[in-house]
Order: structure tokens, then sequence, then C-alpha cells
């Protein structure tokens, strides 16, 4: 019996020795563009190659929605780069039921690159206004508690998230968010970037 398109390409797959074997291998595997290839795209995430990681996650972000449950069960505790592409896949997909997944890494997560996408996810969720006031309101609070973190790339990635919230909807929140922007816009942060973000966010938010 001859092997499906599906079986073939995860035989391929597992066949790859070099990166550029394993790379035409994921794409014939995302080029199908079947809800079947998802467990051995998230594979390829754990294989510590990010050209081939990335290729993997493109091909997640295309199934949207139809990959979330697989990759919401997929963090791997002892691979963060795993973890980050996982990550930034959700991001990307925007589904709410990341919400959890997300607010949890962005809060706990070890790496710096797992809470800088988790950041991103919270930033765009694609939540509805006023009927998903509370989640909103969720996601705003996490990326608000972001502004404090070690990373400086985290910080950058919350203010960005903290700007689009104030821009999208009238939160409960917004004066305890400028009070933490304007402190991000002052002397106080020692990263200069940060501070000429936080001040352009500022202006955007809060014009007057």
């Amino acid at each position: 019996m001859n092997a499906s398109p599906l079986e073939g390409a995860i035989a391929d797959l597992q066949a790859a020795k070099t990166t550029p074997e394993l790379i035409q291998a994921t794409k014939n595997l995302c080029n199908l563009r079947t809800v079947g290839a998802i467990s051995a795209l998230i594979e390829v995430l754990g294989f510590n190659n990010p050209a081939v990681a990335s290729v993997a996650t493109a091909g997640l972000i295309e199934l949207g929605s139809q990959a979330v449950p697989s990759l919401l069960v997929s963090l791997d505790e002892k691979n963060y780069g795993s973890r980050a592409w996982v990550v930034r896949a959700l991001a990307s997909i925007r589904d709410p039921r990341s919400l959890d997944l997300l607010e949890h890494a962005l809060a706990t997560d070890i790496a710096p690159s797992v809470r800088r996408s988790a950041a991103r996810g919270l930033a765009d969720l694609n939540l509805i206004y006023p009927e998903e006031s509370s989640k909103l309101n969720r996601c705003l609070l996490a990326l608000l508690a972001a502004i404090k973190d070690d990373e400086w790339v985290v910080r950058y990635s919350a203010i960005f998230g903290i700007e689009l919230h104030l821009l999208k909807y009238n939160s409960i929140n917004k004066h305890q968010c400028i009070m933490g922007l304007k402190q991000l816009s002052s002397n106080s942060e020692s990263i200069k970037v940060i501070r000429l973000r936080a001040t352009l966010a500022l202006q955007r938010v809060n014009p007057s």
C-alpha cells in the first residue's frame, strides 16, 4: 500500500539529517495544510534549530485555531527554545484559549524570549470589547506587571501591549498604566530605548 502524502512527508522529515534537508522536509509538511501535520510540526520546534523551527512555526500559524489545543499542551519545561516558538505561534494565532498560558508564561517563565513572546500575545488576543472586558483586563494587568521585568526586551513588549490596549479599549486601569509609562519614561529607567518607547506611548495614549 502506498503511503499517504502526510505519511510520506513525515517519513522524509524523520530521514532528514542536514539543516537544508530538515527545512525542505518541514516546508513540504507545512504545504499539506492539514491538522494531521500538527504534532510533527510541534516536534520540530524542539530540534534546537532556529531555521527549521521558524518554518514549522509559520506552518502552525497558518493552521490557526486548529493548532491551538495541541500547542497548549506542548510546552517543554526543559527546552526554553521550544517554549519560545510555541508561545510565538500562540501569540500570532491570537486565539483567546491561549490567555491562561500566555499570562502564566509572562509572569513565571525563566526565559526572556518566552516572556517577550507572551507579552506580544497578550497585547492582541482576539477578544471582543466590551463583552470580554474581564479577559482584556487580565491581559492589561499582566502587561502592567511586566513593565517591571528585569529584561528590557520584555519591558519593551509590555509597553507596546499597554499602548495597544489603551488605544483600542476603554480600560478602568488607564490611570495606573499611565503612571507606569511615566515611570518608564523617566530617568529611573536605565535603558534609553525603553525611556523613548514609553515616552512615545504616552504621547499616543495621553496626548494632553
